[in-house]
């Protein structure tokens, strides 16, 4: 994201009273600007309490008087300055939504595509400081808001007459935002580093909330009726029973039957034009305009971060969703049915649901075992029976309610232990939860169908810490202390009120969200240092190039061009990036070039050597690396018209010392480049989906033939030179690889795109047991339709 707003043919009216639009249009865009303002007016003033007493905290703390100085004049200049944030933003908002028809010049060229010389620098760049964070700012959000920014988008392209925008120029979206910030930053006077600060801040304090703004944003629209119906609702299908046996149902599962059958017979009508769809899902459509967000996105959540998934349902839908489970248990119980043998059934009474969760409360304040080790499902339930036995004198059973939900959640801890190191710390954790999470289940079925369930969300942090994907170093050991006691308080404390979890949930993420800064600070040091490294390559493709053209068809000895190619190249790099194309230093280096090409296309006539010219060569070599006597060596031969022939044996130990140096930026061990087959259809397809691939994007990668995978973090990638970079959970840099070999990879199966439906683990662990349920169903009758991703 660039912080810089779009180049204009002219100047865009920076007021919605300067703009040339229509009266409805402008009374939209007002009711839009005046909600957004409203919203934010809290979350900005608390933004900058907070930037000053974090100003105020790094004076206390310093340990360097000079900092401590530069704190205090910081926040002094601040606290002159502060009142004029919030009215700078406000104007600079307002100006992108007055712009909305302004007519902006034809897209430039990528900056990667056209890089200015002229700005290279080997140091840390301002723009490029402040760019990387707003846009990573940006991006979260943006991933979040998927589904808002898209409606939004629709609404603005109709106000703006165009077709619907993209994320970078929705006025009020989380670019645009992050733009008004810049801007307004520039009114409180203060330095590079207090301003990435006041990102960081603005990031933690503003945007979490941004996204129910977006919300009512879109909700406000819709009512000045800007597409008022417009919405994106899935096809769910209805599950209904296939031949159900109405002696096996309760009675308040028949009356639900029977009130839905006659909701749908109520919202059925003749006109082909109307919608067929159940009533509730059409009232859940005007009501809420909710959709689940698009879970075939990359993944870009960090460990224990919220992946932003709205899957909250209303009870009629989780009812709905449960019952398709319930169904799938069903038909899966009949196939197994036919399989075992006819047993004559004993005279078992039912286990009260109430009598059963008081034996759990029970089973949960003992010890695990007498040998140490958790209890599995199966013994738990074991061991319940055969209480209830010697409490009553005979046998007893199950409900058929609580039974699935035994099987249901064995069925998704079996998932869980094949996706995780048994032999990892946290291993033990997830164990204990068993039997917290079975009471959960027994009280609530959400507990299956609803991703967002806070006892689901726990369970998923411990077991993503267990993960088979994790490295030894993926995992950070200071965590394991958080997790122990937040298994230990839901062990110790939960007696049948699910808000535990949430207390626990936010305690637990306060660590994870610290964790979390740790490594998006230390991925971010990596990032600036491969934007450096990508501006000395195109450094290097420039001065290739030039050297090329002022060579041209001249006839210049081997050695001499070879000298020329590598020593020289790597002085016309460094000019490049010190000072820039339009520099004069640039202009006295290829007037240098020329006079050496001069000197050595006249090998025949053995011209004497400048000494003007020797002098500012050997000076110019010295900046890269040569020294002495080699230096001066190699500005003799670059000077005159000296041919390989003259003196072998002087060239070949010049040669080995030059080919044994690491050119400029390189390392001695730099690997070559091997020349690889042109890519297939389905590579370049690989290919040109990984040059679109939002930066964060999270990849496993196949490490052996076994199928085991390790999850790396796409941190960013070069479109000029290709090049990737990769991270682990920690942040820590862990490999380069080329986008062509990644999509060589992905394309042969060696690579995965990790995407939000199966980014967290629990989750894909339940997609895998409902998909192994399914094929229990009964092979004649079509499985009711579950959504696996949210459930």
């Amino acid at each position: 994201m660039s912080v810089n707003t779009p180049p204009t043919e002219e100047a865009a009216p920076r007021t919605l009273a300067a703009a040339n639009l229509p009266r409805r249009v402008r009374a939209v865009l007002e009711n839009a600007r005046t909600l957004v303002s409203m919203e934010l007016d809290h979350s900005l003033r608390v933004l900058l309490d907070e930037f000053e007493r974090e100003l105020f905290r790094l004076a206390d703390t310093a340990r360097n008087p000079g900092n401590e100085s530069a704190y205090m004049q910081t926040l002094r200049t601040f606290r002159m300055h502060r009142a004029d944030l919030v009215p700078h933003l406000m104007v600079e908002l307002e100006a992108s939504v007055a712009a909305i028809r302004h007519k902006v010049a034809p897209a430039q060229q990528s900056e990667s595509q056209v890089q200015g010389f002229q700005t290279l620098s080997l140091v840390e760049d301002v723009t490029l400081d402040e760019d990387v964070v707003l846009r990573d700012v940006a991006v979260r959000q943006e991933a979040r808001s998927n589904l808002a920014l898209h409606l939004l988008s629709q609404r603005f392209g109709v106000l703006a007459g165009t077709p619907a925008p993209d994320a970078s120029r929705i006025p009020l979206g989380p670019q645009a935002l992050c733009r008004a910030l810049h801007h307004a930053s520039v009114a409180l006077e203060i330095n590079l580093d207090a301003r990435l600060l006041l990102y960081r801040l603005f990031d933690r304090h503003v945007m979490p909330a941004y996204g129910g703004i977006l919300d009512k944003l879109d909700a406000t629209m819709a009512s000045d009726g800007i597409l008022p119906g417009l919405t994106y609702v899935p096809i769910r299908a209805r599950p209904t029973l296939q031949n159900p046996d109405p002696a096996a149902a309760t009675p308040a599962e028949r009356a639900r039957a029977g009130a839905g059958r006659q909701a749908d017979k109520e919202t059925s009508s003749d006109d082909p034009g109307e919608s067929r769809e159940p009533a509730r899902f059409r009232t859940g459509r005007a009501s809420a305009q909710r959709t689940p967000p698009d879970r075939h996105r990359p993944h870009t959540a960090w460990l224990g971060e919220p992946d932003d998934v709205d899957d909250e349902m209303d009870r009629a839908e989780e009812e709905t969703a449960y019952a398709s489970l319930r169904q799938l248990m069903s038909g899966r119980r009949e196939l197994l049915g036919k399989l075992r043998p006819s047993r004559r059934a004993n005279a078992r009474t039912q286990l009260d649901s109430l009598d059963l969760d008081d034996a759990l409360a029970a089973l949960q304040t003992q010890p695990s075992s007498p040998t140490g080790s958790a209890r599995t499902l199966a013994d738990i339930k074991q061991t319940l029976l055969a209480q209830a036995r010697q409490q009553r004198g005979h046998g007893a059973r199950l409900s058929q309610a609580d039974e699935d939900t035994f099987e249901l959640l064995n069925m998704l801890y079996s998932q869980i232990e094949g996706e995780i190191d048994s032999e990892a710390p946290s291993a033990a954790l997830l164990r204990r939860l068993q039997l917290p999470m079975l009471r959960v289940a027994l009280h609530d079925g959400g507990f299956f169908v609803r991703g967002s369930h806070p006892a689901r969300q726990l369970l998923n942090t411990v077991a993503e810490t267990a993960a088979k994907w994790l490295d030894k170093e993926d995992f950070d050991p200071q965590l394991l202390s958080p997790l122990k006691q937040a298994v230990d308080d839901v062990v110790e404390k939960y007696d049948g009120d699910d808000r535990i979890f949430q207390d626990i949930n936010q305690r637990l993420q306060k660590t994870l969200e610290a964790n979390i800064r740790k490594a998006e600070l230390l991925e971010r040091r990596h990032v600036e240092a491969a934007r450096g490294k990508e501006k000395l390559e195109v450094a290097k493709l420039r001065t290739s190039s030039t050297l090329a053209e002022l060579v041209g068809d001249r006839r210049i000895p081997k050695f001499t061009r070879a000298l020329l190619n590598q020593a020289w190249a790597d002085v016309l790099t460094l000019t490049l990036l010190r000072h820039g194309e339009d520099s004069d230093e640039w202009q006295k280096q290829l007037e240098a070039t020329r006079q050496i090409i001069e000197a050595c296309g006249h090998s025949e006539e053995r011209t004497e050597v400048d000494p003007a010219l020797a002098r500012h060569v050997e000076s110019a070599l010295s900046q890269v690396g040569y020294q002495g006597e080699e230096a001066g060596v190699i500005a003799q031969r670059l000077t005159s018209g000296i041919s390989d022939d003259d003196d072998p044996a002087s060239r070949t130990e010049l040669a080995m010392k030059v080919k044994a140096r690491a050119r400029l930026g390189e390392e001695a061990t730099t690997r070559k480049q091997v020349r690889l087959p042109p890519r297939t259809p389905a590579e370049q397809e690989r290919f040109e989906q990984l040059r679109v691939m939002p930066f964060g994007t999270w990849i496993e990668f196949t490490t052996n033939q076994q199928g085991d995978v390790v999850r790396r973090r796409l941190s960013w990638y070069s479109p000029v030179t290709g090049h990737a970079l990769f991270v682990n959970q920690r942040g820590q840099r862990v490999g380069e690889q080329s986008l062509d070999a990644l999509a060589r990879m992905l394309a042969n199966g060696q690579a995965r795109i990790v995407t939000a439906a199966s980014g967290r683990l629990v989750d894909r662990a339940w997609q895998a047991a409902v998909k192994a349920l399914r094929s229990f169903a009964s092979r004649g009758d079509a499985a009711p339709e579950i959504d696996e991703a949210g459930a």
